[in-house]
């Protein structure tokens, strides 16, 4: 039996409708990830080339914008075990230019920069309270990296009964085999895929 027989027996890869009260969350489009002596490297400065019109179309239509960076204290005393395992985490502090939100996508006055220390942008957060009092009901996802804090939100979203959204072109990973593989699996499992197009073609459908 062939992958795809496997997934389509056991009836994964549904259709994920989404609903009509999106936000846009970008996670981690900060310098260090966009930068290949970081964190950076593969296709990431492609996904934030592309996230450019999708985070003008949401502004023009009024959905909802969230930022999310990575920061830890300046003394280290909440790093905690991820950055055992990865200790470059531990340089993103405030201070540090590696952790601020990349120029081309600025946020602007009103729009939520969440600060975490974890791969989700729900763990240990006030993100679902926030989106709940937005009303939100689909998370429409681009950022860095694939592999690893976009799929940590993204199961966390659904695991909190929002519809999350992938918008593929947006979505970035220093490594193209890791990136694809996920990108796969998260369709399969926990998200609707979509291009940047799609996604304006939403925005502007539906909000505003």
């Amino acid at each position: 039996m062939s992958d795809s027989a496997i997934y389509r027996k056991q009836q994964l890869g549904q259709t994920l409708k989404p609903g009509r009260h999106p936000a846009l969350v970008l996670v981690d489009f900060v310098n260090g990830f966009l930068d290949p002596e970081i964190f950076g490297g593969g296709n990431s400065i492609d996904a934030l080339g592309a996230t450019v019109p999708v985070l003008d179309a949401a502004r023009e239509t009024g959905c909802p914008v969230v930022f999310t960076r990575i920061v830890y204290d300046e003394n280290g005393a909440n790093t905690g075990v991820w950055c055992e395992k990865a200790p470059r985490l531990a340089e993103l502090t405030n201070a540090n230019p590696a952790s601020q939100v990349h120029p081309a996508l600025s946020p602007r006055t009103g729009e939520y920069v969440l600060c975490k220390t974890q791969a989700s942008a729900f763990f240990g957060t006030d993100l679902a309270a926030v989106l709940t009092g937005w009303r939100v009901d689909t998370v429409l996802v681009a950022g860095c990296t694939t592999s690893g804090c976009v799929r940590a939100t993204v199961v966390d979203a659904i695991s909190h009964n929002f519809r999350p959204v992938v918008i593929r072109d947006c979505v970035g990973d220093r490594a193209l085999p890791p990136h694809e593989a996920n990108l796969f699996d998260m369709e399969q499992k926990y998200a609707a895929l979509w291009s940047a197009r799609q996604t304006m073609d939403y925005l502007r459908a539906h909000v505003g």
